[in-house]
């Protein structure tokens, strides 16, 4: 698992928000279009790609993209 493939990831699940704006050190929850449903997305992004369980928890027990992708990795 690779933090380059995560953020790439991470990125795709938002519509309007420029992939080029999502950095390792981005707090993703301060992005303008983050919600509840991207949180969701999230979540069915990290089962299917890495066949990891994460919870609603390790979403709100994160800042940024990074912090989530070690929160993932230490699932692996």
């Amino acid at each position: 698992m690779e933090l380059k493939d995560f953020i790439e990831n991470f990125a795709a699940q938002f519509d309007d928000t420029d992939a080029s704006e999502i950095k390792a050190e981005t707090i993703f929850k301060e992005l303008d279009e983050w919600s509840s449903l991207i949180a969701l997305s999230v979540i069915a992004m990290v089962d299917e790609e890495y066949d990891i369980t994460i919870k609603g928890d390790d979403i709100r027990n994160t800042s940024t993209v990074e912090d989530l992708f070690n929160a993932v990795k230490a699932k692996a």
